[in-house]
């Protein structure tokens, strides 16, 4: 499952600024659920420049992370050290990576948009890091954000329908999952300088079985 060598210079190019691409602060749904979690051991793929990753190990989260953006770690070592905390960031694919099977009491899936004749392989390979019980926390753009985007494009996120997400996508990754909370919605994003504006997203919480 290995990413092009566009995406990655994609990637890297967006977080090669002095400003955080999104912002320092967390999402405002991993905000929510994490709050209401134990803490423990957590993953987050996909993790860019870290402000959810130094979030959650402030509340005392053990937290691994992997991207496949240098640059994305470099700001995200950097924020970590602001904020006097530790997280273990891997560059790769997760296949090359050192995680053991259950290893993990939550995975946070949060615009974690993947290549899309990628995205449900990965979402199906993270199940066997997380633990039975587990809980997946998971928001990121629906099918139905092309029409928010063609409104304004400083929301941000893919501009291809197959890169976009759907209930009955994440209902298939994560067949078996008792599902907490898997709803479409609206939300106004205020996220750095690249989620501006109304979005459609959908938002996941599963426990896996």
């Amino acid at each position: 499952m290995q990413m092009t060598d566009n995406w990655t210079n994609r990637w890297n190019e967006r977080y090669a600024g002095n400003e955080f691409a999104y912002g320092e602060e967390p999402n405002a749904y991993l905000k929510a659920q994490l709050t209401e979690l134990s803490v423990g051991n957590i993953l987050f793929p996909a993790e860019g420049e870290g402000r959810n990753a130094v979030f959650a190990a402030q509340l005392g989260w053990t937290v691994a992370a992997f991207d496949i953006s240098n640059e994305g770690q470099k700001k995200a070592i950097q924020l970590a050290d602001k904020n006097k905390v530790t997280i273990d960031y891997q560059i790769g694919a997760l296949e090359t990576l050192n995680y053991k099977e259950g290893q993990f009491d939550a995975i946070a899936l949060i615009y974690a948009h993947f290549p899309a004749d990628l995205k449900s392989q990965l979402h199906q390979a993270l199940d066997k890091y997380l633990r039975k019980g587990g809980t997946i926390i998971f928001e990121a753009f629906n099918k139905k954000h092309l029409a928010y985007l063609a409104k304004n494009e400083k929301v941000g996120g893919p501009k291809d329908i197959e890169s976009l997400f759907s209930i009955e996508e994440l209902k298939a990754d994560f067949h078996n999952y008792e599902i907490q909370t898997l709803i479409e919605t609206e939300i106004e994003l205020k996220e750095g300088l690249f989620h501006n504006g109304l979005g459609s997203v959908i938002r996941f919480v599963g426990h896996k079985k």
